[in-house]
């Protein structure tokens, strides 16, 4: 990737926790912002926990190794011995072995450890969502370090809670959560933040206690000429998408397994492509046989953008059911693909979807029986619903772009530096 230098040119650290580059939102924020910063002119330096983020070629990746307790392969592992070196190694597995999780700490610690090795190096530390206390290290170094919360984790929190079946399942859930506190903390003493919606911005202020004043909204971005329509592809009768980074009530995939259940009383072609995993005893694969959707249903992960492109040419509707987002990229790359678009009015997703513009159609959150309606009005109406995809179209390519995004962003970083200075 070419780099223009200039006086101007930013030095920037960009830091994450988990950089996975196939499901949840953190990989592609950081794989995008990235290569558009360096588009325009700054010099970026990704540190990155595991799973490491995909960068675009130029950009160097430090990896920031954890224990990686929570591997694919191998999820709440047990370490041998020889790994535990450092104490915050023995903080790691004691939160992880009491219940609580860890990396938006102990990542925080290893990357300060790390940028200490490198003094002089960054003008700006800007930090994706770990919000852990080695950041406050960092500022009393000196450091100017910016943060983008995507939404407060204490809605996630609230939402899985009111789900939990049991006493001891609610219990369990206040300490996974715990770390919640931890960055409602850091985000009270960091002099600006980024979020990426106004409703995402209310929801920082009201469960984080945030001052609005240092709260900046830079929506973040597609790659339309990526994710776009392919043209002569046939859509699939009666194919609905959606993603679901992870099966847990805040993504509403239990809302939208129940109107597929309606939906195929009435038309035998229904089925539904999930992109996620699903946990073999999650709540989710219970339901999916409860309501005898398991010839319905596919969950597909791990694959490229470019095969996720396809897969939205093919369908003939896209959802996302959300009870809560904080903004959405899955809403914002199926519009981009021209795919008829169904959301839910959780949090900012009307704000984003364009619910006055008519570019998608918006259903009240948690309701099975709305999203069956508007399910069914788009696969009954196919020249409705290319219009609908058309206009979903257009308001991306008019508003959401990663350029914009990065020229915002940095909007924030020289904020962060002025108010250093004085």
């Amino acid at each position: 990737m070419s780099v223009s230098t200039g006086p101007d040119a930013l030095r920037v650290a960009l830091v994450v926790y988990r950089g996975n580059p196939y499901c949840g939102g953190q990989g592609v924020y950081v794989r995008h912002l990235s290569a558009a910063l360096v588009r325009l002119g700054h010099h970026v330096t990704v540190f990155s926990g595991q799973p490491y983020p995909e960068l675009e070629a130029g950009i160097e990746l430090v990896k920031v190794p954890s224990l990686d307790l929570y591997r694919d392969a191998d999820p709440f592992r047990r370490p041998r011995l020889r790994e535990i070196e450092r104490s915050v190694d023995v903080l790691e597995i004691a939160t992880m072995f009491t219940g609580g999780f860890p990396e938006p700490r102990t990542f925080s610690i290893r990357v300060r450890d790390e940028l200490r090795r490198r003094p002089g190096e960054f003008d700006v530390v800007h930090d994706d969502q770990s919000l852990g206390r080695g950041l406050l290290d960092l500022q009393r170094d000196g450091a100017v370090v910016v943060a983008s919360v995507h939404h407060p984790v204490s809605i996630d929190r609230a939402l899985d809670l009111a789900a939990a079946p049991t006493a001891s399942k609610r219990w369990s859930l206040r300490r996974w959560y715990g770390f919640s506190a931890m960055q409602s903390r850091v985000a009270r003493r960091l002099p600006v933040l980024v979020t990426v919606s106004q409703s995402a911005k209310r929801d920082i202020v009201a469960e984080m206690a945030a001052d609005a004043s240092r709260i900046l909204v830079v929506p973040v971005g597609v790659d339309t000429a990526l994710w776009r329509p392919i043209p002569g592809v046939t859509r699939v009768p009666g194919r609905i998408m959606t993603t679901a980074s992870a099966d847990i009530p805040l993504k509403g995939l239990a809302v939208l397994l129940e109107a597929l259940a309606k939906l195929l009383t009435e038309r035998s072609d229904a089925h539904l492509v999930v992109i996620g995993k699903l946990r073999e005893k999650s709540p989710i694969a219970g339901l999916i046989s409860h309501l005898g959707l398991d010839a319905a249903v596919e969950f597909v992960s791990g694959e490229s953008d470019e095969s996720l492109v396809a897969r939205y040419a093919s369908s003939s509707v896209a959802v996302v059911p959300s009870l809560y987002e904080g903004f959405s990229l899955p809403a914002i790359e199926a519009m981009a693909c021209g795919v008829p678009l169904v959301a839910s009015n959780g949090g900012a997703l009307p704000e984003v979807v364009g619910e006055s513009d008519e570019a998608a159609v918006v259903v009240p959150a948690g309701d099975p029986s709305a999203l069956f309606a508007a399910l069914r009005s788009i696969l009954d109406d196919p020249d409705s619903a290319q219009a609908l995809g058309e206009r979903g179209r257009a308001r991306v390519t008019d508003r959401f772009t990663w350029d914009a995004t990065a020229l915002s962003t940095v909007g924030a970083y020289r904020l962060a530096l002025s108010e250093q200075q004085c």
